[in-house]
């Protein structure tokens, strides 16, 4: 399958590159094309514009939760690393578009996971790596075609 006619995979994100850059180069593996939004031409739109219609083109998502920013509830005034919230706006946008079964979030451990969105797929970057069979699955769930024996 030429580059082309490769399903896209949108990649939300803040700011850890390295966990952008592994993720991207997975889902490459895989055989898919992976879409990240700041490596994109922006063709004099607005990020918002530019976002929808990246979005929009995607057959999947995958939704990096990384401890960019840090946050307190009111109540208890205890800080927790967290996503940016740029990020969990995408994160619902992303599933109201694509739909739960084509939205995973990626999360790395001790990040605080947003309330209220339960019927995403939270799955945890483990240093292990099982990450990338849970992330393979959702997506051939989801009816891409996955290639595992390229990533291994």
């Amino acid at each position: 399958m030429d580059a082309k006619n490769q399903p896209k995979v949108f990649i939300s994100h803040g700011h850890d590159r390295e966990v952008i850059t592994t993720v991207a180069k997975f889902v490459e593996a895989l055989g898919l094309k992976p879409t990240v939004l700041h490596e994109q031409p922006k063709k004099g739109q607005t990020i918002i514009d530019k976002f929808e219609e990246q979005a929009d083109e995607a057959g999947f998502a995958i939704v990096l939760l990384t401890p960019d920013d840090v946050g307190s509830s009111k109540a208890t005034g205890k800080r927790k690393p967290r996503a940016r919230q740029d990020v969990i706006f995408e994160l619902g946008y992303l599933l109201r578009g694509l739909g739960d079964e084509r939205v995973c979030a990626l999360y790395k451990e001790g990040v605080e996971l947003p309330s209220g969105i339960r019927d995403v797929a939270y799955v945890p970057m483990d240093s292990a790596d099982d990450w990338k069979l849970k992330l393979s699955q959702g997506m051939r769930k989801a009816g891409l075609p996955v290639d595992m024996s390229r990533a291994l």
